[in-house]
């Protein structure tokens, strides 16, 4: 058992959220990157429910960690109960936690708490309302408590502000994959967006490097937000464009569908929906569809306060645009073999027809990656 009276060779933390892209890779680079000196724990929802205080007193009582990392939310289209509970009472609950043990909180927010806009500060946020989806609406409120717990209670804690997250390994569709399936999946024949069109993105490898500068420099960033961003935001038409001549589709044709028109046609799919669920036959509306609005309308983050602080950035060449070939070779291939999508040419993503040699000719495969076996991995220790 961990208490903080031991004595420890490492620090402890506990990051919540760790089976979800972000969290995932914040576990994956403090086992592999960071054991010397750090070791973390991850619960899932059974050991540890945000929705019961119960289980945080019990457990930040039993192991007394050194810090906390928070990535978990509820689903982007979850119900108010579970989004109040989970985004900010959850939240709450745990840098109460913080505030008892006299630690620091990491807690990863969202792009989602600030309006439309061009080169937005951290400082500027919606301004809370009935209106707002559950989502932006818990994660905001989130933001403004932490803040009130600083400035009463002096809480050492830092929200991380992500824009539109990209990366490999998020297993389920939604965000920026939604985006990704709905052009390699052909659902989307015309463009739901306008020319000029601006938002910033996050790199999901790039995150758990920021998180331990901060867990390293408390008193630079203790009582901050941070926008962390890529320093060049993407247009969204080029951005599926892109996609598309990657993938040699002829659809989403560029025509662009005019906003009130979408959301006659988002209302009509949601008149559909009900009337499904209503004779027994499950179904959801996209998440991401309750942001439509945004899908029309430009919003960029500024880098400045980032760019202004002691983190360096170990990558800055890799963006979206170059990580793009990488993630659709990996998200065409798990999609097909989970049966999602179908009829793409496998020369695209198995060039070498590794594949098809495994199957009829093991012994040319086996004698090339033999080959390849020689050689270190050269990527080990770069972003990805």
């Amino acid at each position: 058992m961990h208490t903080r009276t031991d004595i420890r060779e490492k620090r402890l933390g506990v990051v919540l959220g760790g089976s979800g892209l972000i969290g995932g890779g914040i576990v994956h680079y403090f086992k592999t990157r960071a054991g010397d000196e750090i070791e973390v724990l991850a619960p899932n929802s059974k050991k540890l429910s945000l929705r019961e205080p119960g289980d945080i007193i019990a457990y930040f009582d039993r192991f007394r960690p050194d810090f906390i990392v928070n990535s978990a939310i509820a689903a982007i289209n979850a119900d108010p109960q579970l989004a109040f509970e989970v985004n900010y009472l959850g939240t709450v609950y745990l840098a109460r936690a913080a505030l008892a043990l006299g630690i620091p909180y990491i807690h990863i927010s969202s792009a989602a708490t600030m309006p439309d806009g061009l080169d937005l500060k951290e400082e500027d946020t919606l301004p809370l309302s009935p209106d707002l989806p559950n989502y932006a609406k818990s994660k905001l409120m989130a933001e403004m408590t932490l803040a009130h717990m600083r400035a009463t209670r002096g809480l050492d804690y830092t929200v991380v502000r992500l824009g539109v997250v990209y990366g490999k390994h998020d297993h389920k569709i939604q965000g920026f994959h939604r985006l990704f399936y709905a052009v390699a999946n052909r659902s989307m024949p015309v463009m739901l967006t306008r020319r000029g069109v601006m938002h910033s993105y996050t790199h999901a490898k790039k995150v758990p490097g920021f998180v331990h500068h901060l867990i390293n420099h408390r008193e630079e960033f203790a009582g901050a937000t941070i926008n962390f961003v890529d320093p060049e935001p993407v247009e969204l038409a080029n951005l599926v464009q892109t996609i598309r001549a990657y993938l040699e589709l002829s659809v989403p044709r560029e025509i662009y569908l005019p906003l009130p028109v979408a959301r006659f046609g988002k209302n009509c799919l949601e008149l559909l929906v009900r009337a499904m669920n209503r004779i027994g036959i499950e179904a959801r509306m996209p998440g991401e569809l309750m942001f439509l609005d945004r899908f029309y309308r430009s919003q960029t983050l500024s880098t400045a306060r980032l760019a202004a602080s002691s983190y360096v950035e170990p990558n800055p060449e890799v963006t979206v645009y170059t990580k793009l070939p990488d993630m659709i070779e990996y998200y065409l291939t798990r999609w097909e073999h989970l049966n999602l999508i179908q009829g793409y040419n496998p020369e695209f993503f198995d060039p070498r027809h590794r594949a098809d040699r495994f199957l009829n000719d093991p012994a040319s495969i086996l004698e090339e990656v033999n080959r390849e076996a020689e050689t270190p991995l050269e990527e080990i220790g770069r972003v990805d």
